[in-house]
This record gives structure tokens, C-alpha cells and sequence, in this order.
């Protein structure tokens, strides 16, 4: 299946941010439905970073999105050091997991960043989200303890830098 990574259209926010929904959601260890309404409204984020949709090149099919917040003055910067760029959000429809549609939005996030000459980029995933995790360490993500945060309590967010 081949994978195309573009930039969102307005036209499939809604899509998109149900589609993140779901995807969360597909997680047995989510609990957080005060989450949903961030996680819903890929126009918000569209609007304020970069939200990247990958899409089924032949059929045309959403199949995941992420958003790119391209430093720290972004309101969606969460604990980003100066030259540094954000993955969040990162979701895959469920029925497309296992496909490389995680990996082509990551590496999408990467060569933006190189490109807006950022000198790392920097996550947070949740323990639970190993596969994503094995994903970012395929592309050359290193783990930060150091820089793990809990933005309320109960919910603990592990760092992850590339160096760029």
C-alpha cells in the first residue's frame, strides 16, 4: 500500500480528528476521555502547528495523521528547548496498523524539521504505547528520562530527542 504524506486539508479535519479518536481509543490502556476534544479538533491544530495527513496514494483513504509543532513558540509546544521541533498526536487508523503508515508520518516530521533547520526533535509517548516507541527507536530516537513529565497527576509522558 503505497503511503503519501501531505499536509492536512481542511476538508478532512473532522475525519482526521475522529480518526484520532479511534485510534487512541483502539489502546486498551487509555482512559482519558477528557482527552477526546484536544485530540478531536485537528482544526485547532491545523490552525496553530502543522497537522500531516497520510493518505492510501491509489484509494484516497485517511490513514493517520500527526500533528508538527515547528518550535517553542508554538501553543502546542510541550517542554521544547530552544531549536527544537515536536511530534504529537501521532495516530494510525487501527485497520491500517502494521502497514509503515507510523513510521511515514514520523519521518515526515524528521524532514521538516532538517528542513526548518531545527537542531533536534522531541516527543512524549505514553508508557503503554510500545509500538510507537519501537518505531521512533528504528529512526534514531534516544530516550530521556530526564525530560519525562506528568501534566497531571497519574498521567506520567516519557521524553524522546533526535538529534538532528
Amino acid at each position: 500500500m503505497p503511503v503519501v504524506v501531505r499536509e492536512a486539508r481542511p476538508e478532512e479535519h473532522v475525519r482526521l480528528g475522529e480518526l484520532v479518536v479511534t485510534a487512541y481509543r483502539s489502546l486498551p490502556e487509555f482512559d482519558e476521555p477528557g482527552y477526546e476534544p484536544e485530540l478531536r479538533d485537528v482544526a485547532r491544530r491545523a490552525r496553530e502547528a502543522v497537522v500531516l495527513a497520510a493518505v492510501d496514494d491509489v484509494e484516497g483513504t485517511l490513514l493517520g495523521c500527526v500533528t508538527y509543532v515547528p518550535g517553542p513558540e508554538s501553543p502546542w509546544a510541550e517542554l521544547l528547548e530552544p531549536g527544537e521541533a515536536a511530534i504529537r498526536m501521532l495516530a494510525v487508523d487501527p485497520t491500517a496498523r502494521g502497514r509503515g503508515v507510523g513510521t511515514a508520518l514520523a519521518a515526515a516530521c524528521i524532514a521538516r524539521a532538517r528542513e526548518d533547520g531545527r537542531a533536534a526533535i522531541f516527543l512524549h509517548s505514553l508508557p503503554y504505547m510500545r509500538a510507537a516507541q519501537a518505531i521512533y527507536a528504528r529512526l534514531g530516537f534516544i530516550r530521556r528520562p530526564d525530560r519525562d513529565w506528568e501534566p497531571v497527576p497519574g498521567i506520567r509522558l516519557l521524553g524522546f530527542a533526535l538529534p538532528l
